[in-house]
């Protein structure tokens, strides 16, 4: 049985450039560094860089593959504002129904995408179940995870 989230980990092509990234971009905090590796603490999540200089990195720009973090709807400006000022790629997102809650998106120095997201799983079945009824939901295990997370 899946325990939980272990971590996250990142083929990056320059370690220090993503490690400056990565410290100011989400306050992660560096525990250890190698040569070709670095760990970080990112809020109790394990997050690992390894430097991979010669990987092409092509796939990854045009692939809608992404992490999404959950930040509170107040917050949303400020966020994009520190983005912007860090000169953070930041990427045109997805046209949204007002039920998906709002979102910003960007990329690292080698393309990883990632979402600051408003919204959680519930909003979005709650939306769904509203707006969706084609779509087939296993109201079983949305219980179970509602109680779950009560």
């Amino acid at each position: 049985m899946i325990q939980g989230l272990n971590h996250l980990l990142f083929s990056v092509s320059d370690l220090e450039t993503s490690i400056s990234f990565y410290e100011k971009v989400f306050d992660a905090k560096w525990l250890v560094k190698a040569e070709k590796t670095a760990y970080f603490d990112l809020n109790g999540i394990w997050l690992a860089l390894n430097e991979e200089k010669d990987l092409k990195r092509t796939e990854i720009h045009d692939s809608y593959t992404h992490i999404a973090f959950s930040i509170n709807q107040e917050d949303l400006l400020d966020w994009e504002k520190k983005l912007r000022d860090l000169g953070v790629n930041v990427l045109t997102g997805r046209k949204r129904h007002k039920g998906d809650k709002d979102s910003i998106y960007f990329s690292d120095p080698d393309g990883h995408k990632f979402e600051l997201h408003t919204g959680s799983v519930f909003d979005r079945l709650e939306y769904y179940q509203q707006e969706k009824p084609h779509l087939s939901f296993h109201e079983g295990h949305i219980q179970a995870l509602h109680e779950k997370n009560k």
